[in-house]
């Protein structure tokens, strides 16, 4: 979607005797949008959505109205979610990566981000091995503070304090997104010996990786507040994984958390 201002300048350019061939080229807007401006310069009112102000916009800066949702809506941004700039508009794409093999994850996704801005379209965009769950909004740098230039991991990520009070309300929630997003539950074996026989042994364990030290201090610090023991796992130069394995810590898991779907 574009401003007013370049919508008025574009016209200015056809008023002046240019053909819209010429201004197309000049400003990379398409000659259909520039016949439909020339008819209406203001978008219809179901396309005005989006200048609704968020709740951190308003004279006094609010919460979004479903909190759960953002909690786990959060938890998928920080760990494979992005925010990027229209290139020609006002406006910026909120992206969730989501595996294939994970359609409840998807609808999951698509749900929340409704929850949180309804006045948002979302749709699916197929990528090799993934779908990009991608909205539209000129707000999501409000509603998402960590947006920055960079990758999470080169730049400090922390909450601000109405996203802290927000996900400890609802720490299930954001601990839900972070492990949809880049954790994982997995059956390990071993063998033991008992009674003087070898026996395999399976346990199911989960495991929470990323490169980013705040984000996985935000994850651990959200499994200290529910009670979930963990400890690092292996830890190489790029990435570090948390590691749950004790019977208690993971039936605590599998009752808020349970396996993709």
């Amino acid at each position: 979607m574009y401003g007013s201002d370049i919508r008025k300048r574009a016209l200015a350019l056809v008023a002046s005797g240019r053909s819209l061939n010429s201004v197309s080229k000049q400003t990379g807007i398409s000659r259909a949008a520039l016949r439909a401006w020339q008819t209406r310069i203001e978008p219809l009112p179901h396309l005005l959505s989006n200048a609704n102000p968020c709740p951190r916009c308003r004279a006094d800066p609010g919460v979004p109205a479903d909190t759960a949702s953002y909690a786990y809506l959060l938890g998928l941004y920080l760990g494979d979610g992005c925010i990027s700039a229209h290139p020609r508009g006002v406006g910026h794409y909120l992206r969730i990566a989501c595996a294939d093999a994970w359609p409840g994850l998807i609808e999951a996704c698509r749900s929340a981000i409704k929850a949180v801005r309804p006045e948002s379209g979302v749709c699916n965009l197929q990528r090799q091995g993934y779908v990009s769950v991608t909205s539209y909004d000129r707000h999501w740098p409000c509603l998402f503070p960590q947006h920055g230039p960079g990758k999470k991991h080169n730049r400090l990520i922390a909450l601000e304090p109405w996203q802290q009070v927000i996900v400890d309300t609802h720490p299930w929630e954001f601990v839900r997104g972070l492990v949809h997003s880049d954790g994982c539950r997995i059956t390990n074996w071993t063998e033991k010996v008992i009674g003087g026989e070898r026996k395999r042994y399976e346990y199911v364990r989960y495991f929470f990786t990323n490169t980013s030290t705040d984000i996985l201090g935000l994850f651990t610090d959200a499994l200290d507040r529910v009670g979930v023991e963990w400890r690092p796992a292996n830890q190489t130069r790029r990435a570090q994984n948390i590691s749950i394995a004790r019977k208690a810590s993971v039936a605590l898991m599998d009752q808020h958390i349970g396996p993709k779907y």
